[in-house]
């Protein structure tokens, strides 16, 4: 039997590189990512050989049509892996098992056709498990594995001994997921990249913002003030042309001092909308300092731009209301592309929550056709949810 070699753990996306807008996402995922994933299902075409021998019998066209398949769910799988890995750096853990789980029905359709040569197969399922699953998982994985390796041989009629291949089984399940460990923080890297970016950016639109209030408003609110106090000593001045003329001059000064600093005021308040991402990372720096464990989201990317500033109040509100109020070792913030969750293991609410924030926060919601729901979380504490209606 001639099995997989242990470089299949190559087959690891590259770094993301990042695009501009907001929905951005890393080239060269989903479109070819499957590639990846293809080039190294060549160490199938052993199996595939000895099933198509038995072609001319039920079981060689089942393991035939069973080992094409496998190649499909892993090819897809892989692809599928890599654009939800690099976009958001979290896999859901439920969502492996299925897989694998078809994975192994595929591989045991397949044994009566191709024999002992199938087992080339179990190195595909421990790469998807190594680089998918957390690390107690993967090690039952592995197990599980290299005990079938190990046994199957013993018990099936016909089957030659594999404990040569075991060795190459477990070469290429640990390089994989030290391979997907290396992915992930190159990702984390990526991700805390780009929010420092944002941060300074943000930071930078801030600092304008403040130098044009306190620069260009303060000058129109004197001169308004000016305007003002000459049209009122101009009414001690006997009336003439030339004095109605100064007046309705001045008035028109006044307004137009009036709606420049109506503009400015509406132009510094559209620069100081809150940024998700820089909200998150201000969150972590909040938890950090009051010494409480922070389970927050890598990446905001899945988030439709319309809900991102009312996430954004709705992160500042419920950190702030965990580090004052809740009392808790422990603050979860879940995100969805439809939802926003905070919620701690603290002291939890007792009775309606009210409060100015969380009217504020619904009437936000309200406006962009979303809800504030309030309650108790699950670990006992507080839970503050904003998803849409």
């Amino acid at each position: 039997m001639t099995a997989a070699p242990s470089t299949v753990a190559s087959s690891s996306p590259p770094a993301p590189r990042w695009v501009g807008g907001d929905d951005a996402r890393p080239l060269g995922t989903s479109r070819i990512g499957w590639l990846w994933a293809a080039v190294w299902l060549v160490y199938l075409a052993v199996p595939v050989r000895t099933a198509w021998r038995a072609r001319s019998t039920a079981a060689g066209v089942i393991a035939v049509v069973a080992l094409l398949l496998f190649a499909v769910l892993f090819a897809t799988y892989f692809a599928w892996m890599r654009a939800r890995r690099i976009r958001s750096n979290e896999l859901p853990v439920l969502a492996v098992w299925p897989v694998l789980a078809g994975m192994v029905l595929l591989l045991a359709l397949a044994a009566p056709g191709a024999g002992e040569d199938v087992m080339a197969g179990a190195i595909y399922v421990g790469v998807t498990a190594a680089m998918t699953l957390p690390g107690r998982q993967v090690v039952a994985v592995v197990a599980v594995l290299t005990a079938a390796t190990v046994v199957l041989p013993r018990v099936v009629p016909g089957w030659n001994s594999l404990d040569s291949f075991i060795p190459e089984l477990l070469l290429a399940t640990f390089a994989a997921y030290g391979v997907g460990l290396v992915i992930k923080r190159n990702i984390e890297l990526a991700q805390a990249r780009a929010q420092l970016v944002e941060l300074a950016v943000t930071q930078e639109r801030e600092r304008l913002a403040r130098d044009v209030h306190d620069i260009l408003g303060h000058s129109l609110t004197v001169i308004t003030v000016k305007t003002e106090l000459a049209g009122r000593l101009l009414e001690t001045v006997p009336d003439g042309p030339a004095v109605a003329r100064v007046r309705a001059e001045l008035s028109d000064a006044e307004r137009l001092a009036r709606e420049a600093l109506a503009d400015v005021r509406a132009t510094v308040s559209g620069m100081r909308q809150l940024s998700l991402p820089v909200e998150l990372a201000a969150a972590r720096q909040a938890l950090d300092a009051a010494g409480i464990a922070a389970e927050l989201p890598s990446a905001v990317d899945d988030v439709p731009p319309g809900y991102r500033e009312l996430f954004a109040f709705a992160l500042r509100e419920g950190v702030t209301n965990v580090v004052r109020h809740s009392g808790g070792s422990r603050c979860v913030v879940a995100l969805t592309r439809d939802s926003l969750e905070v919620r701690d293991d603290g002291r939890g609410p007792e009775g309606a929550v009210s409060g100015a924030g969380l009217n504020g926060m619904r009437e936000r919601a309200a406006a962009v056709g979303a809800r504030v729901e309030t309650g108790r979380a699950a670990e006992g504490g507080f839970l503050l949810r904003v998803a849409r209606a």
